[in-house]
């Protein structure tokens, strides 16, 4: 990448292509997204290539529509949506619980795909975070005891709560009453393939409506680049 750059302005200059060999039509991809993102995801993996394959972008908004987007890792994909776990005291969380929708991007810079999800969000049951959480290190266990997440904090403060509950639990961490795991319901899923001169393969799916959240029935239709 080159960088023009000015004393009040900065500007990206063109950098290279992409070029994939593979093409990307609704005639080559499954009828379902979740299965067509099991496929992708699993080639991401398996691949070797892509750094944090899991890695997602995850937008969330007020009731007032001011957005607000941050990485967060994916956890587990069953056949309602996407899974992802966090403290249900920060700041997407409020903003889930207060206006209940949400985005998700996959970027796979490494093997030029990139997946974006709109969905509706819910929780999962207590006993399916209880079941992750203490799959966890101890160490991520006890941390998420320690931060009260997107609360302004004094410097060391995190570390000295850290020290305090290390020694309170001694043997087994507990699930956290306020720690747990969200699901993002996908209305809306594209899958991207990036090809020379932007002329990008888009193909997206689209819910129909009214069709059950367990088995979902899905619109399938290609996208200008």
């Amino acid at each position: 990448m080159d960088l023009e750059i000015h004393p009040d302005q900065l500007k990206v200059l063109p950098h290279h292509q992409y070029v994939t060999a593979e093409g990307l039509s609704p005639s080559n991809v499954a009828p379902s997204p979740i299965d067509q993102f099991r496929i992708w995801f699993k080639q991401a993996v398996e691949g070797g290539v892509v750094q944090e394959p899991e890695a997602m972008s995850l937008s969330t908004a007020t009731p007032a529509g001011i957005p607000s987007a941050r990485m967060v890792l994916f956890k587990e994909l069953d056949p309602r949506g996407f899974v992802f776990f966090t403290n249900y005291t920060s700041r997407k969380s409020s903003e889930l619980l207060a206006n209940p929708h949400a985005a998700l991007v996959f970027y796979w810079r490494e093997i030029h795909r990139s997946v974006r999800v709109v969905g509706t969000v819910e929780k999962i049951k207590q006993e399916e975070s209880e079941e992750y959480f203490q799959s966890r290190p101890r160490g991520s266990q006890v941390g998420a005891w320690a931060s009260k997440q997107s609360t302004v904090v004094g410097e060391s403060e995190v570390h000295a709560r850290l020290h305090r509950l290390e020694n309170k639990f001694s043997e087994e961490v507990p699930l956290p009453e306020f720690w747990g795991g969200w699901r993002v319901v996908p209305i809306e899923v594209e899958f991207w393939i990036g090809k020379p001169s932007r002329l990008h393969d888009r193909v997206r799916y689209l819910r129909v409506e009214n069709s059950p959240d367990d088995h979902p029935e899905w619109k399938i239709e290609r996208l200008a680049p």
